[in-house]
């Protein structure tokens, strides 16, 4: 990892483009310059970024096979059971979904509309909506998102903006994120708080609540790029706090491999600096098709309002 961060602190010290994917375990990042993007076939579109064509809409469906609710329960419960210790005051459960489509990776790639997309190869597809820390100028921002509800369901806006549970929990992450950005940063300040953001996919509308949090950088910034995106990972919208205990509690709890799930992947185009999480993700596997999911667990949680979220989370947007 060392040799990693001193090639991205180079990188940034020369002002050369890169795309860098990170793993939620950190166990096979990939830095790439924009050239090995092309020749590795991996294919990105980044809101100022894309070395692709994006195609015209296409008619997308999946039939979706779902964990059971008592499996996830007895993950829920574990994880509940760490939180009543007091190990963990929020912690992200996720699980994998096998479904069934008659597009391809490339095919939902190409034709979904999302603020944030990559396709690494025939392995996975990723549709985020979530950014994770942008860099311009000597400011660094992140926008942790956290709660999530049917926008058809009425009076949804309220619903969610009045859950005391989903309040709490939206508190605690942006609480963790201002922590990580004091880790690189001054002057960390809550620019916006808990602001909705509208879905549209071909099964339901989704309302999600996300806050804007930004910081200062020391002028020569670039020639530590590295070493600051490596003091924020992973990121805590996936993770939960205190991160480095759930990070152990998520790991006795979930049954799958995460791997690229709930990493992140960033674009430097020399300058500036944008990211993303790497959610709302179709991965293929030797059983087939598998579509992950998850969401925030707190002392509060429901389970059967965080299975239902899980649920919710399986979509293609429109």
């Amino acid at each position: 990892m060392h040799t990693l961060i001193s090639q991205i602190n180079s990188y940034g010290t020369q002002q050369i483009p890169f795309v860098l994917l990170v793993d939620f375990d950190m166990q096979a990042p990939r830095l790439l310059t924009l050239r090995q993007l092309s020749e590795e076939g991996i294919q990105i579109s980044f809101p100022n970024f894309s070395n692709t064509k994006q195609e015209g809409p296409s008619a997308i469906s999946i039939k979706s096979s779902p964990v059971t609710y008592e499996a996830f329960l007895v993950q829920f419960k574990k994880v509940m059971a760490e939180i009543k210790y007091g190990n963990s005051f929020l912690c992200n459960l996720t699980c994998s979904t096998h479904i069934e489509t008659d597009a391809s990776l490339k095919t939902i790639f190409n034709t979904v509309k999302a603020p944030y997309k990559i396709l690494m190869q025939d392995q996975w597809v990723c549709f985020s909506p979530e950014k994770f820390v942008q860099i311009n100028g000597k400011e660094i921002a992140t926008y942790p998102m956290k709660g999530t509800i049917n926008a058809d369901l009425e009076d949804a806006e309220n619903i969610l903006l009045n859950d005391k549970k989903e309040l709490a929990e939206h508190y605690t992450i942006v609480d963790l994120l201002r922590n990580d950005l004091s880790l690189v940063s001054k002057n960390v300040r809550v620019k916006k708080f808990r602001y909705l953001d509208k879905i549209n996919t071909t099964t339901k509308n989704l309302l999600q609540a996300s806050s804007a949090i930004v910081g200062d950088l020391e002028p020569d910034w670039v020639n530590h790029l590295g070493t600051i995106i490596f003091k924020l990972l992973p990121a805590g919208s996936i993770s939960g706090a205190p991160k480095q205990k759930t990070l152990e509690i998520i790991a006795n709890a979930e049954t799958h491999q995460r791997g690229f799930y709930t990493g992140t992947a960033f674009y430097f185009d020399g300058k500036s600096l944008d990211s993303c999480v790497l959610i709302r993700f179709i991965e293929q596997t030797a059983n087939g098709l598998i579509y992950k999911s998850g969401g925030g667990i707190t002392i509060n949680s429901d389970p059967e309002k965080e299975y239902q979220e899980l649920l919710d989370k399986i979509y293609i947007p429109s």
